[in-house]
């Protein structure tokens, strides 16, 4: 008998046990709500769907921007003027005789007529006259009268010795005697002649080669 009724009392309470557990939620919150006489309350979150921004404060000082890099590029010391410019620059004195060159370019006077050649055994243009005598002397000139000045350099009439040229550009060309005239082989119908004066404004040319 008092097994049995052991047996049964178990039975009661695991029963209760089960029922327990098995109660839902919400008749919890029920039951508490019906012990405290307050409704239950429920915790809800909101979403802030956007939020506004705010610059943010400054105080009374501004940044100034520092000034723009700029490269200078090197500039050389400018040039210094060429003190010579323009001024007649003489050369030494040739290194030939000019007294040797005038007794050598005068026996041809008289003797050899003027014409296209350079040659005594033909005849003797102005610029054949003159570079056949300086041949004579190991010096090599080309043909026609501004060929032969530009082998030279010009010089002062005061400055001029006997052996240097009279050079009329693109006209004649002679050989200075140093006294203020020239031997030459003057035009057609003349032979080549020693003239004691010059005309016009001849340039002098001291021959550098």
């Amino acid at each position: 008998m008092t097994s049995y009724a052991a047996k049964l009392g178990a039975l009661v309470a695991t029963g209760a046990l089960i029922a327990t557990v098995a109660i839902p939620a919400y008749a919890v919150v029920g039951s508490a709500a019906a012990v405290t006489g307050r409704p239950a309350t429920v915790q809800t979150a909101s979403v802030v769907s956007s939020v506004a921004l705010v610059a943010p404060s400054r105080d009374g000082y501004s940044v100034t921007k520092p000034p723009p890099v700029v490269i200078v590029a090197a500039v050389g010391k400018a040039p210094v003027a060429n003190r010579f410019s323009g001024v007649t620059v003489n050369p030494p004195a040739p290194s030939y005789s000019g007294a040797a060159v005038l007794d050598y370019a005068a026996q041809f006077v008289g003797v050899v007529p003027y014409g296209t050649g350079n040659s005594p055994q033909t005849s003797f243009s102005c610029d054949g006259f003159t570079q056949y005598v300086f041949a004579g002397f190991g010096i090599s000139l080309p043909r026609g009268a501004d060929h032969q000045a530009r082998l030279g350099v010009s010089i002062s009439k005061a400055d001029a010795v006997a052996g240097d040229l009279v050079y009329w550009p693109g006209q004649h060309v002679g050989i200075y005697d140093g006294a203020g005239g020239m031997y030459n082989s003057p035009r057609p119908g003349r032979y080549v002649e020693h003239v004691g004066s010059l005309w016009g404004s001849p340039l002098f040319i001291r021959l550098t080669v």
